[in-house]
C-alpha cells in the first residue's frame, strides 16, 4: 500500500494542528510555519502534496510554489486562501498549482480534495512500479562475473541517463554489441519510446539512404506511390541502432552527419526539411580510425558518433565469464526445446573455458543450442558439443618456449606491472595500442593498472 507525505505549510497555529489531525489518520504529515522550512525540507523527504498558504510571512505562498515547482515539479500544490481572489487563484494555476480551498476550511471538503488530488499520484506510483518490474524481468543483460563486464554495465548506467548522447560500441563480430545496445535504450529516459535497428552493411548501398530517411512518391525508379519514412522517423523519441555503421556510403555518412548535428534531414526525393528527436547508437566492428586514414570513413563523423565509446571485450578476454554465459544459455535455450539440464560436466566445462573462441558469445551460444537439441541430460556432455565439427578451432594453448617457473616461484603481480609498463613506453603512453600489444582489451588493460596502482603517464586514447 502507498503512503503518502502531505505537507501543510501556514502561519496560522489553529489552521496547521486542525489540518494536521484532521488529515493524520490518511497520511504521513508534517507542519511548517513558513514556506522556507519546508523547502528546507523537501530536499530531504519530498512529499507527494503540500497545502500551502497564500499569505506567508517571509517568503511568500506564490514565491514556494515556483520554488517547490522549480525543485520537482511532480508535487502536488493546494493553495491555502483566505478569501477567494479569483485573479490570485489564475495565477497559482499557471505556476501549477493543482487546486485550491478557502478559509475557514470545512475539513470533510479538505479530506476529499486531498483524496482526488492524490489518487493522480497513486496512479502514476503504480503505473511506474508496473514498468519497472516489467524491465527487471524483461531487460536484456551483458552476462558474465569478470570485472571488465562488472565496469562495463557500471559505465552504462551511467550513460545511458542521457537523452541524446550519441554512443559507438565497438567489438569483434559476436561479442553482444545490439545487447549492449538495447540495454543503454531500456536504461535511458526514452525507454518507453522504440528502439529500432538497422544492420547497415545488409542493406545494398544504393538504398541505405531511402532506408535511413525514407523518400517521397516518384524519388526513384521503383519507389512507392505514396513514398515511405524511414527508420529515423521510426525510432522518433526512442533509439535508432546503426549496426556495423562502417559500411555506410560516403554520401550516406554526410546526411547522417547533418542530422546528428542538427536533427534534421530531407527524405530521398523530397524539398520538405524534417525534424525529430531520436538517439543514435551504433557499432562496428572494425577499425575505423584506418578507414578514415584511407578516406573510407568521415573523420568528423566518427568523432560525433564516438562522443561517448564502449570497447566490449571478446570472450577469450573475459574467460572467467565463459561458463556463466554458458550456464545461461543451457537454462534459457533448455526451456525454448522443452529439456531440463542440471549443469554442464565437468570435461564439457574445462573444454569450453580452454576453447578458442574466434565467433564469441554468438558461436558459444549455437554450440550449446546444438549441445540442448542432441544432448539427453541430465548434465550437457562433451560429446553433446559435437567436436568433430570444432577442428578449426583448436583449444588455446600456452606457448611451451616459455621458461619454466623457478623455484624461488615469481611475483605475477610485479611482473604484470613490469610488461605494462613497457608496452606503455613502447606507445608513448597511448593506452589502447598498449593495450594491444598485451592482447588485453582497452576495459581489461584499464582496470588491470587501477589495481596494480599504475594511474599515471597515460595521454588520451586514440580510439
Amino acid at each position: 500500500m502507498i503512503r503518502f507525505t502531505v505537507y501543510i505549510v501556514d502561519d496560522e497555529v489553529s489552521i496547521r494542528k486542525g489540518v494536521y489531525f484532521a488529515l493524520k489518520k490518511y497520511y504521513r504529515m508534517k507542519a511548517f510555519p513558513r514556506a522556507e522550512n519546508a523547502i528546507a525540507e523537501l530536499k530531504k523527504d519530498p512529499p507527494d502534496l503540500i497545502l500551502l498558504d497564500i499569505g506567508l510571512p517571509g517568503m511568500s505562498g506564490m514565491e514556494a510554489l515556483r520554488r517547490i515547482k522549480a525543485a520537482d515539479p511532480n508535487i502536488l500544490v493546494i493553495m491555502v486562501t483566505a478569501y477567494e481572489d479569483i485573479q490570485t487563484v489564475i495565477s497559482a494555476m499557471k505556476l501549477g498549482a493543482y487546486d485550491y480551498v478557502v478559509k475557514p476550511i470545512q475539513m470533510s471538503s479538505l479530506r476529499l480534495t486531498v483524496k482526488n488530488a492524490l489518487e493522480t499520484v497513486r496512479m502514476k506510483k503504480e503505473i511506474q512500479a508496473l514498468q519497472e518490474r516489467y524491465l527487471n524481468e524483461n531487460l536484456p543483460c551483458f552476462i558474465g562475473e569478470s570485472d571488465v563486464v562488472q565496469e562495463i554495465m557500471g559505465f552504462i548506467e551511467k550513460v545511458a541517463r542521457s537523452r541524446d548522447t550519441p554512443i559507438l560500441i565497438m567489438g569483434e563480430s559476436g561479442t553482444g554489441k545490439e545487447l549492449i545496445a538495447h540495454t543503454i535504450h531500456y536504461k535511458s529516459p526514452q525507454y518507453q519510446g522504440p528502439f529500432v535497428p538497422i544492420n547497415c552493411a545488409a542493406i545494398p548501398k544504393e538504398l541505405i539512404e531511402s532506408e535511413l530517411f525514407g523518400y517521397e512518391k516518384g524519388a526513384f525508379s521503383g519507389a512507392g506511390a505514396s513514398g515511405k519514412r524511414g527508420l529515423v522517423e521510426a525510432a522518433e523519441e526512442g533509439t535508432l541502432f546503426l549496426d556495423e555503421v562502417s559500411d555506410l556510403s560516403l554520401e550516406a555518412q554526410a546526411k547522417l552527419l547533418r542530422f546528428l548535428e542538427t536533427g534534421e534531414y530531407y527524405r530521398v526525393g523530397g524539398t520538405r526539411r524534417l525534424e525529430i528527436h531520436t538517439r543514435v547508437v551504433s557499432a562496428t566492428n572494425k577499425d575505423v580510425l584506418g578507414m578514415i586514414e584511407k578516406g573510407l570513413f568521415r573523420e568528423d563523423l566518427y568523432y560525433r558518433l564516438s562522443v561517448v565509446k564502449i570497447q566490449v571485450p571478446s570472450l577469450n578476454e573475459r574467460r572467467e565469464d565463459i561458463l556463466p554465459v554458458a550456464s545461461y544459455f543451457l537454462e534459457r535455450l533448455g526451456r525454448k526445446h522443452g529439456k531440463r539440464f542440471t549443469g554442464i560436466s565437468h570435461d564439457a566445462g574445462e573444454f569450453l573455458k580452454s576453447y578458442n573462441w574466434k565467433g564469441n558469445v554468438r558461436e558459444l551460444k549455437n554450440m550449446i543450442e546444438r549441445g540442448v537439441l542432441v544432448g539427453e541430460g541430465p548434465q550437457l556432455r562433451l560429446s553433446d558439443l559435437g567436436l568433430n565439427d570444432l577442428h578449426h578451432h583448436p583449444p588455446i594453448t600456452h606457448d611451451t618456449a616459455l621458461p619454466p617457473l623457478p623455484e624461488c616461484g615469481i611475483d605475477l603481480g610485479a611482473l604484470e606491472a613490469h610488461y605494462i609498463r613497457e608496452a606503455l613506453r613502447k606507445t608513448k603512453g597511448n593506452a589502447v595500442e598498449a593495450a594491444k600489444l598485451l592482447g588485453m582489451s582497452y576495459y581489461t588493460f584499464r582496470y588491470r593498472m587501477r589495481k596494480l596502482g599504475l594511474t599515471t603517464g597515460l595521454r588520451a586514447s586514440s580510439a
